[in-house]
C-alpha cells in the first residue's frame, strides 16, 4: 500500500498548488484545509487523519507562510510533521520558477513581483500557463530554493515536498 501524504495548509493558493501536485505526480496527497481560528497543533492533526486508511509511511507536511508572527515556533512544536514554509509566502516559490530573490521582501511585494513575471496572477487560481512553468522550471525553482537559509526571508523549503513526491 501507498503512503499518503498528508498536507496542512490554511490558504487557497496552497490547496490550488497541492491539487496541481497531486495531479501532476499522480500521487495519494490528502490536502487538509485548517480552517478557523484555532491553532494546528499534534492533537488537530492526529484527528484529522482518522477519516482516511493509514499506513506506517505515511507522512505529513505542514505548509504555511512563515509571514505571521510566531507561526515558526508554533510549527517547530509538531512532531513527526515535515515544514514546508515560505517567508515571507508561497508566491517566493512561485516567482523563484522565474528568477532568483536574494533580498527580504514582504508578503504584498512578493505577490505584486510574482503578478509583474505571471500576468493575470490571482491568489488561490493557478492558470495552465503557470502550471506549465512550474513544471517546466521547477529544478531550477528548487536550486533557487536551496541556496536560500532556511526560515530566514526570503526563504521556502517547498522543493522538500517536491523532492519526496519524486521519491
Amino acid at each position: 500500500m501507498k503512503p499518503n501524504f498528508f498536507v496542512f495548509c490554511e490558504g487557497e493558493t496552497e490547496i490550488a498548488y497541492v491539487k496541481f501536485l497531486r495531479s501532476l505526480y499522480r500521487a495519494p496527497i490528502q490536502v487538509i484545509v485548517k480552517k478557523g481560528k484555532s491553532n494546528i497543533s499534534e492533537d488537530y492533526i492526529e484527528r484529522s487523519q482518522n477519516e482516511y486508511v493509514r499506513t506506517e509511511q505515511d507522512k505529513v507536511f505542514l505548509m504555511y507562510d512563515l509571514d505571521v508572527d510566531g507561526m515558526l515556533e508554533q510549527l517547530q512544536k509538531i512532531p513527526n510533521a515535515e515544514l514546508i514554509v515560505s517567508n515571507p509566502c508561497i508566491e517566493l516559490w512561485f516567482l523563484l520558477h522565474y528568477q532568483e530573490q536574494k533580498s527580504e521582501i514582504s508578503s504584498v511585494k512578493c505577490v505584486q513581483k510574482y503578478q509583474k513575471v505571471s500576468k493575470g496572477y490571482k491568489k488561490g487560481v493557478l492558470s495552465e500557463e503557470e502550471k506549465a512553468v512550474f513544471t517546466k522550471n521547477r529544478e531550477s525553482a528548487v536550486e533557487r530554493a536551496k541556496k536560500l537559509a532556511t526560515f530566514q526571508n526570503p526563504s521556502t523549503t517547498v522543493f522538500k515536498l517536491l523532492e519526496e513526491l519524486k521519491g
